[in-house]
């Protein structure tokens, strides 16, 4: 299974800042992202930023559908999907009214991300249901007292021995290690908050070696006009 990874904010700027550094896969959002963002929650906003997020190499977008019931949710879902058939997914939080819906939009060829999860059993629903991902909330399960890796990790070996195709798509990290513990258990897919992902660049010992490098090219002569190693002068 490789690695994916994706950034999980709906601001803007955010994207311009870190979707050029080629770690992420795609991006993903949420009415509570939207809001922090200062973003309204309509079709055509939404619109506006899929084809930012695409025209940035996005391989994929994660939108969440909103309504009080299954076919206002698939309703909602449907029109989200159709801003970019293949390359939204559209995200449901694993209830009854969202499987419900996800049935609808599977069954329409609209692939489904399920949100707010929590449980073990929850992933095999996910899977019964053939979704394309499955969101835990590892900090938050972490919040509620219990072993949230352990959970995590047996969701993981849930999927796994089913056979199933859904990922796990861990959201609430909240820190680098978070990553790296599940990583080597087998889980493949993170969503990262912005901190998170810059967390992953700030080792002091190599933030100081790059900076030494600069200092020794410095000492050494080197400038913009003879970078090439190939130069002479």
């Amino acid at each position: 299974m490789h690695l994916r990874l994706l950034l999980d904010t709906a601001d803007p700027a955010a994207w311009a800042e870190w979707l050029p550094s080629g770690l992420f896969h795609g991006v993903t959002t949420n009415p509570t992202l939207l809001l922090r963002a200062a973003r309204p929650c309509r079709l055509d906003e939404l619109e506006r930023l899929t084809r930012e997020v695409l025209d940035r190499g996005m391989q994929e977008i994660h939108l969440q559908a909103w309504g009080g019931d299954a076919e206002a949710l698939a309703a909602c879902g449907a029109g989200l999907a159709a801003l970019a058939p293949g390359r939204v997914l559209v995200k449901l939080p694993i209830t009854r009214a969202g499987a419900e819906a996800a049935r609808r939009l599977i069954h329409a060829d609209v692939p489904v991300t399920f949100t707010a999860c929590y449980t073990v059993p929850q992933v095999l629903v996910a899977a019964a249901l053939g979704a394309r991902y499955i969101a835990p909330y590892l900090g938050r399960i972490g919040d509620l007292g219990r072993d949230g890796y352990a959970d995590l990790i047996a969701m993981q070996q849930a999927l796994d021995g089913v056979g199933a195709t859904t990922r796990l798509l861990v959201a609430s990290l909240r820190d680098p290690t978070d990553l790296t513990r599940l990583a080597a258990a087998g889980v493949g897919c993170f969503t990262l908050a912005p901190p998170v992902a810059a967390a992953l660049f700030a080792a002091a010992p190599t933030v100081e070696a790059a900076a030494q490098f600069e200092r020794d090219a410095v000492a050494a002569g080197a400038g913009v006009g003879n970078a090439d190693p190939g130069q002479t002068g």
